[in-house]
């Protein structure tokens, strides 16, 4: 029988809505794929359809998933779509059909034996994983224009999911975070509400300039750290595990 692929935009609304999309063709479901990743080599026999994502149909397919399978389930899933994985979005999608499906028994993640939910439980962990170490890892350090400014490149794309934390720690702080493999902000005006910003930011110039006292503070944090270590109870390995060298480029601490 012949397949059809859908291409969608790599986004939470892109692969949703080409779920969407997937149950309007009515098709049988073990011959429609979605993917998220351009395409190197076309299959033979298959039929290739672009969508373009779509706020009301992504939408109530995310509140299907919420309804029917839980906010738990719900978090999962929305973990596995920012996942860098280029199986994603068909994971998720013949994931989303084993559960309408209902052939289980209790919850849909605890269904491990299908192995599109298996899927998508190992992307959200990995994502969950990656989000718990940044929310101790992450760094921001003050401009001179007042900003609080923190870089970073996560393997996933899990930007707007660290800054409902942080607005809600730092309500009353200017600050962004900046994604510099994907190349965007995400900029939280003080007592405002967050937003997304890909390019340039006016109030940042080219050359990035630190506060006075952050850089006094960015001195005694690395002098603090370097004098609370004992040498004789170094153990690499374990502060490898615990601190993978991958989040060091961006922390304080582990700059000269």
């Amino acid at each position: 029988m012949e397949e059809t692929i859908l291409l969608c935009e790599d986004s939470i609304e892109g692969i949703l809505t080409g779920v969407y999309e997937a149950y309007r063709l009515k098709k049988d479901h073990e011959h429609i794929h979605i993917q998220t990743s351009d395409v190197d080599n076309y299959r033979l026999f298959a039929v290739y359809k672009e969508i373009t994502a779509d706020d009301t149909k992504s939408g109530k397919v995310l509140r299907t998933i919420y309804r029917r399978f839980g906010e738990e389930a719900y978090t999962q899933f929305c973990q596995a779509m920012v996942s860098y994985d280029t199986d994603k979005a068909d994971a998720v999608y013949h994931a989303v059909v084993t559960g309408l499906l209902g052939r289980y028994r209790g919850k849909l993640m605890d269904h491990l034996s299908d192995r599109h939910v298996h899927k998508v439980f190992d992307l959200s962990r990995n994502t969950g994983i990656e989000i718990h170490h940044l929310l101790g890892f992450l760094r921001f350090k003050e401009l001179k224009c007042g900003v609080l400014l923190a870089r970073y490149s996560p393997k996933n794309d899990i930007t707007p999911m660290l800054m409902a934390h942080f607005a809600d720690r730092l309500p009353n702080e200017d600050f962004a975070v900046y994604d510099e493999g994907r190349q965007y902000y995400a900029v939280h005006p003080k007592a405002k509400q967050w937003y997304l910003v890909r390019g340039s930011l006016p109030f940042l110039q080219e050359q990035e300039e630190y506060s006075e006292s952050e850089e006094k503070y960015q001195m005694l944090y690395r002098h603090f750290c370097q004098t609370i270590a004992i040498d004789e109870r170094k153990n690499p390995g374990l502060q490898r595990n615990m601190l993978p060298y991958r989040f060091r480029k961006y922390m304080t601490e582990f700059q000269k």
